[in-house]
């Protein structure tokens, strides 16, 4: 889609540094194999996950390390319906789904025990105290026979994921953790005795990295109660913390124009996981259709900004809505 948009494409390219001018960011410098290069733009979208250019840039942030860091692995050779037997006989099925797998419908494709990584006694205490120490737990997706494609392990690192040796050290970790928990599933759930690590993510993961200050900072009670904004960007109802907390009546709420506005820079926007400092709201707007959305609307506002020479302050919101309308963006009526 970039490519038949006609986008420049900068693959293997990292952000070094950034040059500011009165109000906001004049370019930004960048590191690859050809060397350093400046590229220059009347409007910025910052969604690096870490927040690099804003921080660059001389944005406020926060490093608020308030989530796991983790890698998924997934495991072959294994008998998904022997794992449910088993689990079905301990009462510890949790998460559970039908579905497409290998062209057959009706096959397990979503498999979880509530009896993993909560303490309950149902399984094996070896597996459940294993589980724990090490921040795995047992659910797993999978479309293939014989392959649990995601296995989680979570590592709440000392430090903070912008820290390079603090990372390093977590990587190390995490591998180890993973064998770890591939000797517990062949220890003790039928299915898994032959299992094998069939593979890993390239790198650990993260939920939050730089917390970026923007011009609006969404609440846990704005997402809860359902709140809708004046320039609202999209709407969105998922919580990843459901049942316990989710948006009131099933209904959504709405992310602002304002949440995305890196504040004291006038051409520069934040989206993703760099926004919301509330951890709890941010179970919700860091997720993927929540950063989608904020992606797209990012883009848009950049781009009208562009067209129009005007700052992301200056810009109408009437013009951003009919863009994005016409983009078929959802909002709630």
């Amino acid at each position: 889609m970039l490519s038949e948009s006609g986008v420049f494409i900068c693959v293997n390219t990292l952000v070094a540094g950034a040059v500011r001018n009165k109000s906001g960011v004049e370019g930004v410098i960048t590191e690859s194999r050809m060397g350093r290069e400046f590229f220059k733009a009347r409007c910025f979208v910052d969604c690096t996950a870490y927040g690099d250019l804003s921080a660059h840039a001389g944005a406020e942030y926060l490093e608020l390390n308030d989530y796991a860091v983790c890698n998924s692995m997934g495991m072959g050779n294994v008998n998904i319906e022997k794992l449910h037997n088993f689990l079905t006989s301990k009462n510890a099925v949790g998460d559970f789904a039908l579905g497409l797998r290998d062209g057959q419908e009706g096959q397990i494709i979503r498999l979880g025990s509530e009896g993993a990584g909560s303490g309950d006694a149902k399984l094996p205490s070896g597996f459940t105290e294993g589980i724990n120490k090490i921040g795995s737990g047992l659910i797993t997706t999978t479309v293939h026979d014989n392959y649990l494609m995601f296995i989680k392990v979570n590592y709440k690192m000392p430090g903070t994921p912008l820290n390079r040796d603090d990372v390093a050290k977590a990587e190390l970790q995490i591998r180890k953790n993973q064998y770890k928990t591939l000797e517990l599933f062949k220890k003790y759930l039928p299915g898994c005795e032959n299992a094998f690590m069939a593979r890993t993510s390239p790198s650990l993961n993260i939920r939050r990295g730089r917390t970026i200050i923007c011009d609006y900072d969404i609440s846990s009670k704005d997402v809860l109660d359902g709140r809708h904004f004046d320039d609202d960007i999209m709407a969105y109802g998922f919580h990843d913390e459901a049942p316990r907390l989710q948006v009131k009546n099933g209904g959504t709420y709405g992310v602002p124009f304002k949440a995305l506005r890196v504040k004291t820079i006038d051409n520069l926007l934040a989206a993703g996981m760099l926004i919301t400092s509330d951890h709890h709201a941010h179970m919700s707007t860091r997720n993927t259709v929540c950063s989608m959305g904020q992606g797209q609307a990012a883009g848009t506002a950049a781009a009208l900004c562009a067209a129009k020479n005007c700052g992301t302050r200056e810009l109408s919101y009437s013009d951003l809505r009919k863009t994005l309308e016409k983009d078929d963006v959802y909002f709630e009526s």
